[in-house]
């Protein structure tokens, strides 16, 4: 993406995942493993200027499947809950 070209947000509910790596093959086991937690667009592959492949896919983490769901319910916040102090 250019500095003229402006990206829109994804939808509620839904969050946009880019993956750049060395290869095609450690960019795909990165997204499988996504795919296994959350439902998801298929994926797009484009070169990457710098070598390697970038890797995009859009998720839906409004309805977590799997490992997902249960780490995304752990990881949240009490109601009331405030910064730890050894948090900014």
């Amino acid at each position: 993406m250019n500095c003229n070209e402006i990206e829109s947000l994804p939808s509620s509910g839904h969050a946009e995942v880019r993956i750049i790596a060395q290869t095609p093959d450690t960019a795909r086991a990165v997204a499988e493993v996504l795919r296994h937690c959350f439902a998801g667009t298929e994926q797009r592959s484009y070169p990457d200027p710098g070598g390697g492949t970038r890797l995009h896919l859009t998720v839906d983490t409004a309805t977590p499947a799997g490992p997902a769901c249960s780490w995304l319910a752990a990881s949240r916040p009490p109601v009331g809950a405030g910064t730890h102090s050894d948090e900014i």
